[in-house]
């Protein structure tokens, strides 16, 4: 029992202290720091972020794209012309082109044809120097090995809608990245305010079962001196010692439970854990009027509805895109060769063009890649039909037990006031010698038992009340009921 008295006060003082270090939290302060600091909010804001990055890179795709190319070429066989495989031709075509010339001469001046004897001897003459000047190699067109360093441009001119796609899905992945981050400061926030409302009931027990503990110690106290007396028999003082160390024991496992609710409480703010806070508000039940018609027409503001039907635009843009696959695509280029030093005469020094690229075959790939996505529009607007469902089952459904705890609430007030009660005539009646001290230790345990199923169900419906504006889609408005 000494061990008990003295965990009691060394729990009072450490409290006292930590209160003095501790700084006073209201529910809203406590979503605004986890807002700052809480690693699963940093996440979210990251990955939009990104999502931003990746709208404003889409958004340049028009730009022009200009790349420096450079390399070293090393051929197996150098270019060249096969003059060899050309000479019988050349040689031929240019021995008649000789002699129809002749005769066109002769003809002109005395208006007879040339003899054939004489065009076969400027025939034969021409096709023999021809044969003796005519080379017996072929020339190269380029050396061996070179180098080359260009720049390429490649202008978009028309892509059959793939960057408008590419830029529409961008942006809506943009939209659903600030999505997630309201899902995920939403979730935050109906966890810390589930958090809250347990400390404020810990506070709230915590309170009455000191009141239970010094009673149970009066007690005990009061049959120390009627065994004193030897008007109380042994038995009976050694079970009110006997409740007084179990009351003592339950008081500082709360305030042990109170303790690591405030750590949990720190994890969720994004605190370290041992950062001092301190919270001493109670649970007062108050009666909150609520409506659900109106709040049916703003489900669709629901970050979790909104995230689900924005997965119905990423379908919407995937058939977009799905459908500019099967269009041409077409682009301005342009080359420029900065070293121009031994390059083959295939290689000009600059070009510019118009290029398209147009896939006419694919067996008939897109095709079923367009139906795909048509199947996923199809999927994504019953998911979003499916969540809405969810969200009014949930909000009618947490209405309805909040009416329940309501009724639970008013009847259980009226049992604990008749424990009180009850105590306390046991008490006068026992101090009249009325009633025995098991008897008090009774009466004291079933107030205690009440209070404690009071404050539950009051939490209870709180947290009702918390999981109605969670399912609204504004958590954060619970704040205003639980701070004063």
């Amino acid at each position: 029992m000494r061990y008990y008295l003295f965990l009691i006060q060394l729990l009072t003082v450490v409290c006292a202290r930590a209160q003095q270090n501790a700084q006073q939290l209201t529910l809203k302060e406590c979503y605004q720091l986890a807002k700052q600091g809480n690693t699963l909010v940093q996440q979210a804001q990251r990955s939009l972020e990104s999502r931003q990055y990746s709208l404003q890179a889409e958004n340049r795709s028009y730009y022009p794209k200009v790349d420096l190319l450079a390399g070293y070429n090393y051929l197996g066989k150098p270019l060249e012309i096969n003059l060899q495989q050309v000479k019988d031709g050349v040689v031929n075509g240019s021995s008649t082109q000789s002699v129809n010339t002749a005769n066109t001469v002769y003809q002109q001046i005395t208006g007879q044809p040339l003899p054939q004897n004489v065009k076969d001897v400027i025939y034969n003459a021409t096709k023999g120097i021809i044969n003796t000047f005519y080379p017996d190699y072929n020339p190269e067109l380029s050396k061996q090995s070179y180098f080359t360093a260009a720049l390429a441009l490649r202008q978009p001119i028309y892509l059959g809608g793939k960057i408008s796609a590419a830029q529409q899905l961008a942006k809506t992945q943009v939209a659903a990245g600030e999505f997630n981050q309201q899902v995920v400061e939403k979730g935050l926030f109906f966890a810390i305010s589930a958090q809250y409302l347990r400390i404020l009931y810990l506070n709230t027990i915590i309170a009455h079962e000191e009141v239970i503990v010094e009673s149970f110690k009066k007690n005990r106290d009061y049959a120390t001196s009627l065994k004193d007396n030897q008007i109380l028999p042994p038995y009976l003082l050694n079970w009110a010692r006997v409740a007084y160390v179990q009351a003592t024991n339950r008081y500082s496992n709360l305030t042990l439970e109170k303790e690591n609710a405030l750590l949990e409480l720190n994890n969720l703010l994004g605190q370290p854990i041992e950062t001092p806070i301190f919270i001493d508000d109670t649970l007062q039940y108050e009666l909150k009027q609520l409506t659900v018609s109106g709040e049916l027409q703003q489900l669709q503001n629901n970050p979790t509805y909104r995230l689900v039907e924005n997965k119905t635009d990423l379908a919407n843009v995937a058939v977009k895109a799905a459908r500019s696959l099967a269009l041409p695509n077409i682009f301005a280029i342009g080359s420029l060769n900065l070293y121009q030093k031994d390059l083959p005469v295939t290689i000009p020094p600059w070009l510019i063009g118009v290029e398209m690229q147009w896939n006419l075959f694919d067996g008939f790939q897109k095709y079923k890649r367009t139906k795909a996505t048509k199947m996923l529009v199809e999927e994504a607007r019953l998911a979003a039909v499916n969540t809405k469902s969810n969200l009014e089952l949930r909000l009618r459904i947490s209405m309805n037990k909040m009416k329940a705890l309501q009724n639970d609430v008013a009847s259980l007030d009226s049992a604990r006031q008749q424990a009180r009660l009850t105590t306390t005539l046991v008490t006068d009646r026992m101090q009249n010698q009325l009633s025995s001290v098991k008897d008090v230790n009774d009466a004291l345990l079933q107030e205690e038992e009440m209070q404690k199923i009071y404050y539950t169900a009051v939490m209870g419906y709180y947290l009702g009340l918390a999981e109605y504006w969670n399912v609204v889609g504004t958590p954060e408005q619970f704040a205003t009921y639980v701070d004063r």
